[in-house]
């Protein structure tokens, strides 16, 4: 893949710097060899490592899958949790036996930028069932400052305390 080249060269893509983790991957997503749905609910903006840690990985699962798979269509989710930023990229593919070593280092630097940032990445897999690629990174939980996501972090309605009623139209007040 071109960005994956840029990456060896030292250039940060500039969707990622300019959109976030979400507009970035599903640009990528659109030049993949095989259909990908991307699935980002509540997913906001992060720091730069953090940001490209995950997108690096997500791109290097597409990459595989485009390679090896022989899948028909790939899902890539996003998710914020409490204190993670979580991944999946899911093919419908022909899968691989976990005991037969990798061939190349897409795994190994897959590990290596999510340990860096104390995060992880599972690969379960079995021939003829497909592939997932799960990983996480610790986040804090609000990285998006936005009037929107204010909102979605309120309580609701039954959630929140009663209020107290306060006439604002009365002068009177002693």
């Amino acid at each position: 893949m071109t960005t994956l080249r840029e990456l060896a060269h030292g250039i940060y893509p500039p969707l990622l710097a300019a959109e976030g983790l979400t507009v970035a991957l599903q640009g990528q997503a659109r030049k993949a060899a095989t259909p990908v749905e991307t699935i980002a609910d509540g997913v906001g903006r992060y720091p730069q490592e953090v940001e490209a840690a995950v997108y690096f990985c997500v791109l290097e699962a597409l990459d595989n899958t485009g390679k090896y798979a022989k899948a028909t269509k790939s899902t890539v989710t996003l998710a914020q949790t409490i204190g993670d930023l979580t991944f999946q990229v899911v093919d419908d593919g022909v899968g691989f036996d976990p005991a037969t070593p990798p061939r190349g280092h897409g795994l190994t630097n897959m590990v290596d930028r999510l340990q860096a940032l104390d995060g992880a990445v599972a690969v379960p897999s079995q021939p003829g069932r497909g592939t997932t690629v799960a990983g996480f990174t610790p986040v804090p939980f609000m990285t998006d400052t936005s009037v929107e996501a204010a909102w979605r972090l309120m309580p609701t309605r039954t959630e929140r305390p009663p209020r107290h009623r306060v006439d604002c139209a009365r002068t009177d007040v002693r």
